[in-house]
């Protein structure tokens, strides 16, 4: 586990968890209480918005698979790379946010399911979600007034979700 020195308690250095670092990075940008509920309601619309425009890419057909081409697609590499990048961070953050993305997963296949039967297209309600929700988080960083964290270091697109995912965690006090 990567740390950074945190403070001195009783002439003793307190180390704290690289992912306790990137909270309070995070946070710096998130202080208003409309940017922080702007973010509860936005980012978990981006991430699903991302999973299903990633989901709607064609992917190709592999015989092995059988009945599960559809559940085996480009979106599944999108969540092994943040689970691994996640559990490097916190095993307990990287597990919940598994599931998270299970769900979302359950949902982008009820959708893709409605589009076979009539209704729009996956990629398009995607979309839609990405824009609105994307509109969202810039009037939550304007109302702010700093910018988005991403600006300054890409990994925070990443950070964003656990962030929201750790207060649930402390208000439940489980250690993450």
């Amino acid at each position: 586990m990567a740390v950074t020195p945190n403070k001195k308690s009783s002439g003793i250095a307190v180390e704290k968890p690289q992912v306790d670092v990137y909270f309070d990075k995070y946070a710096e940008n998130h202080q208003n209480p409309t940017n922080e509920l702007i973010h509860w309601i936005c980012v978990p619309l981006i991430v699903f918005s991302i999973l299903g425009l990633i989901w709607s890419i064609p992917f190709p057909y592999i015989k092995f698979l059988g009945r599960y081409n559809g559940f085996f697609n480009w979106a599944s590499f999108l969540i092994a790379f943040a689970i691994y990048y996640y559990y490097k961070l916190s095993p307990t953050l990287s597990y919940i946010m598994l599931l998270v993305l299970f769900g979302f997963s359950y949902v982008i296949i009820e959708l893709d399911t409605w589009h076979k039967s009539g209704g729009p297209a996956l990629w398009m309600s995607c979309l839609a979600i990405f824009v609105a929700a994307w509109c969202g988080q810039f009037i939550g960083h304007k109302i702010e007034g700093k910018k988005p964290s991403f600006l300054d270091d890409l990994k925070f697109l990443l950070i964003g979700p656990i962030w929201l995912l750790h207060f649930i965690l402390k208000k439940l006090a489980i250690r993450y």
